[in-house]
């Protein structure tokens, strides 16, 4: 059986964790890019990680919405609430999505001959702070918009 107003409030926390979970990935990935940010920086540099943060949060959203979705519905289909399962779908498909594309022959690391994209680590980590964040918001109340039935 469905609670309608269940479901319908489960669907608001899916779109803002969805939305919550981007702009806190694309803001970690931003801050990346101003390194040299600190208490002392100019003011409006945090202004500057926040507006590129926002676009980049755009931007990975139209490209991993689909994976996301299929995630999404899977883990109200099959009430899976796990803070585990969220974070590791989320670092995957940031994975899938940095693995997308050409960029030439990839250098060998000076400690081994790693075969990883540079960048790979940090694209991973955003896609883990995605799903942390969208667990916190809708994914830990998944699938309790379906009644048991008895």
């Amino acid at each position: 059986m469905v609670s309608g107003a269940g479901l319908v409030l489960q669907a608001v926390r899916i779109v803002l964790g969805f939305i919550l979970g981007l702009t806190g990935a694309g803001v970690f990935l931003a801050w990346g890019f101003f390194q040299g940010l600190s208490d002392t920086s100019e003011p409006g540099l945090a202004g500057a990680v926040v507006a590129t943060g926002l676009v980049s949060a755009a931007l990975i959203g139209a490209l991993a919405f689909v994976p996301a979705a299929l995630a999404i519905v899977l883990a109200e289909a099959f009430r899976w609430r796990s803070f585990l399962y969220h974070v590791a779908v989320g670092g995957l498909i940031a994975l899938a999505l940095w693995g997308i594309g050409d960029i030439g022959p990839i250098p060998d690391d000076a400690a081994g001959g790693s075969s990883l994209r540079p960048g790979t680590t940090v694209a991973l980590a955003a896609g883990f702070v995605a799903g942390a964040i969208y667990w916190l918001v809708a994914g830990r109340s998944s699938g309790t918009w379906r009644r048991a039935e008895g």
